[in-house]
């Protein structure tokens, strides 16, 4: 739809010389999220890839967990005051026979761009139940020089980034570190749930053996995103948050943060990292 970006005019001040000229910016609306017609969430994202967004956004919420889970996703109403279709409403039907999560939970949550699962009456509220377990605690086996080269091949993708230096980029990586997709946003958790979403209608899900890479911080909403598509390794370029510690050690999740030149902490799932021999004596 050509909105990922927008112009604005802007004073550029360089070395003491100030003069106009147009900026390009990261572009930010909101996108509502219907569930059978209810109104589920509000989030704010870059426009594109917002069927991939809602259905992600649904499977970190233990509704969906196969693209047979989906009926239909459609935009529906939501027109600006000129009667034009702002594409800023998405209706997700869930197939026959699909269970209608409890949307009584009267959340009307609004999720912002940075902050992922606001709203949240409670953490026992956030601890859904995966339905894609990750099993294996010794698979994929990695080794510190591939996840050494993940942050730079996730840099090389972020096209949208080297025209704005506004966006969060999430990547996909299989065992070999080969990149099978990747995804920018206004919102670090909307370009995973946009990874997410796209392996859902494809038919990937669970996401067994595979590497999520975040441009980030690793936080809660993150990690459980993860451990709710069945991704058993989750890396990033900064800090992890404590509660996301726990909740990989608790699910089985390697947690990798600080990935940075051939350096990197193992928060949890050390098991899946091929070190060399340990030196003795």
């Amino acid at each position: 739809m050509g909105r990922v970006t927008e112009r604005r005019r802007v004073l550029r001040i360089r070395d003491g010389v100030a003069g106009h000229r147009a900026d390009t910016l990261v572009a930010e609306e909101p996108l509502e999220i219907r569930l059978n017609g209810k109104p589920l969430a509000i989030t704010m994202r870059t426009p594109g890839d917002d069927f991939a967004l809602a259905t992600g956004f649904l499977v970190s919420e233990g509704v969906l967990a196969a693209a047979d889970d989906v009926r239909s996703v459609v935009y529906c109403a939501g027109a600006a005051a000129d009667g034009v279709n702002t594409y800023n409403v998405v209706d997700v039907r869930l197939a026959p026979g699909v269970p209608l999560p409890d949307i009584s939970l009267e959340r009307n949550v609004y999720t912002s761009s940075s902050c992922g699962l606001c709203g949240k009456a409670s953490l026992d509220a956030v601890r859904t139940a995966t339905r894609l377990p990750i099993t294996d605690p010794d698979s994929p086996r990695l080794t510190p020089a591939l996840l050494s080269s993940l942050p730079d091949r996730l840099r090389a993708a972020q096209a949208v980034f080297d025209r704005t230096g506004g966006l969060h980029a999430a990547a996909l990586f299989d065992e070999h570190g080969e990149l099978l997709d990747a995804r920018e946003d206004v919102g670090r958790h909307n370009a995973v749930d946009k990874l997410v979403g796209r392996a859902l209608r494809e038919g990937r899900l669970p996401l067994a053996g595979h590497i999520l890479m975040v441009s980030g911080r690793a936080s809660f909403e993150l990690a459980q995103k993860a451990v709710m598509a069945g991704i058993p390794v989750l890396a990033a370029v900064s800090a992890p948050s404590s509660l996301a510690v726990d909740l990989a050690a608790e699910s089985g999740l390697t947690l990798v943060g600080f990935l940075r030149g051939d350096s990197m902490n193992v928060y949890a799932g050390e098991s899946r990292i091929a070190l060399a021999a340990e030196r003795t004596g």
